[in-house]
């Protein structure tokens, strides 16, 4: 079984892969009469394919026994995906470029407490992961007609471990 360590998630070590979604940043402005602060354009939502739209659901994640075993991942051809948590704890981020005959070795990530994710289009990644309890998460993703889901299942299994 090949090991993998996740390291701390931050915008230039998971821009191949999507979006940071967090207040970090320039990009932010007060609004309501300055009792309020925008972070602004945090994150590209995509949807594309026959009636597509962006959709916003809420789910409760249940965490998984770590290390992970990871033996599958999924991508969305025709959208993005984003979680954003709704408490300020951390999850686990799996994620893998494409390979010649399907995704390629994962690469995984610990978020900041608070920190969110928005995936690309198209992009390898594994399944919600929150970690210790369960987690309460916002997401913006596509719908529309067709199937917006691929899984691809190892060969092997990939060890997650924390940092």
């Amino acid at each position: 079984m090949t090991r993998i360590t996740a390291r701390p998630l931050t915008r230039e070590a998971f821009a191949p892969f999507g979006d940071v979604i967090d207040m970090g940043g320039d990009n932010h402005y007060p609004i309501n009469g300055g009792k309020a602060e925008r972070y602004h354009d945090l994150a590209t939502a995509e949807a594309t394919g026959p009636n597509a739209r962006v959709l916003i659901s809420m789910v409760r994640g249940t965490p998984y026994e770590l290390p992970l075993k990871l033996t599958m991942v999924e991508r969305h051809p025709f959208g993005s995906q984003a979680f954003i948590p709704l408490s300020p704890r951390p999850f686990l981020v799996v994620v893998c470029h494409d390979g010649k005959e399907g995704p390629g070795e994962p690469y995984a990530f610990i978020t900041a407490p608070g920190q969110g994710i928005n995936y690309s289009r198209n992009l390898w990644h594994g399944v919600l992961t929150p970690l210790g309890e369960p987690q309460d998460f916002l997401i913006v993703d596509r719908g529309g007609d067709g199937s917006n889901l691929e899984e691809f299942h190892f060969s092997h299994a990939y060890e997650i471990h924390l940092p």
